[in-house]
């Protein structure tokens, strides 16, 4: 073909399509940053309101996919292509294309199903089969935990809508049980008094509902004292390990013997 003929080819995409296609992308890119803005002066109307933190993050994530789709079809439309065709097109797979959609609209209706019966929200730490963490996020298709360690971990919103979990902030107080074992050799009323004392100590520790300390087993080879005690949920893991350091240091101090696993080793000549 003559390079001339080439020229005018071009020319005229050019001038008739090429042009439209420069202003296509102009577009796009002038609308995602007026949809970003707009987007965030929505997220921030909704915080003044004091709406739920869960519900706000949920619903910007939604506006800004609907708004993207938006301008993407209109800019569609401006190019002349035919979503007529498109649409015809999608009809004809649409076994296909429902298949592979399935477990995205599973999790897009699991997030809607999150929000209705609120199981959980932001902030509070869940545990569900093999995860457990805090919740940072409720989005469209998925649910961002953070764990103790600091990972994110990207849950389905069917699965969790449809599967059992555990919320461990859900209730305002939390038990903390502990049971520590002691020698038969040791004066059972003196170690009951030693870890009330010790419970009396604790800052976070409720006195509604009361504590409880009691033997709850006759071991092989000790004897099982059984602390429940009550405390704020934040506090739970404060209590637990402040529990278990005091103990250790109280029953060395008062001569109170823990038992450990040992194994006498008789020698025949």
């Amino acid at each position: 073909m003559p390079l001339d003929i080439l020229t005018e080819k071009f020319l005229n995409w050019i001038t008739t399509f090429g042009a439209k296609l420069v202003i296509g992308l102009l577009v796009i890119f002038i609308g995602l940053k007026i949809i970003k803005k707009v987007v965030k002066h929505f997220t921030t109307f909704l915080q003044k309101k004091s709406v739920d933190v869960t519900l706000t993050k949920f619903l910007h994530a939604f506006a800004e996919v609907t708004l993207k789709a938006f301008l993407f079809l209109i800019i569609l439309g401006y190019w002349d292509v035919q979503l007529t065709g498109l649409a015809a097109l999608v009809a004809s797979g649409g076994v296909a294309i429902g298949l592979a959609l399935q477990g995205s609209l599973s999790n897009f209706a699991g997030g809607f199903i999150i929000l209705l019966i609120r199981p959980f929200k932001v902030g509070d730490y869940i545990e569900t089969g093999i995860y457990q963490g805090s919740v940072e996020e409720i989005g469209l298709f998925y649910t961002k935990l953070t764990t103790v360690d600091n990972k994110l971990i990207l849950i389905p919103n069917g699965a969790l809508s449809n599967g059992s979990l555990v919320n461990y902030s859900a209730k305002e107080k939390r038990r903390v049980d502990l049971t520590f074992s002691v020698s038969y050799d040791n004066d059972v009323n003196h170690v009951k008094d030693v870890l009330i004392d010790i419970i009396k100590k604790q800052n976070f520790i409720l006195s509604d509902p009361s504590y409880f300390v009691g033997i709850t087993a006759h071991g092989a080879s000790s004897i099982d004292f059984t602390v429940r005690v009550w405390c704020k949920a934040e506090h739970y893991w404060d209590i637990h390990g402040s529990l278990l350091e005091e103990v250790k240091i109280r029953f060395d101090k008062e001569d109170i013997s823990i038992p450990y696993p040992q194994m006498d080793v008789h020698i025949k000549k």
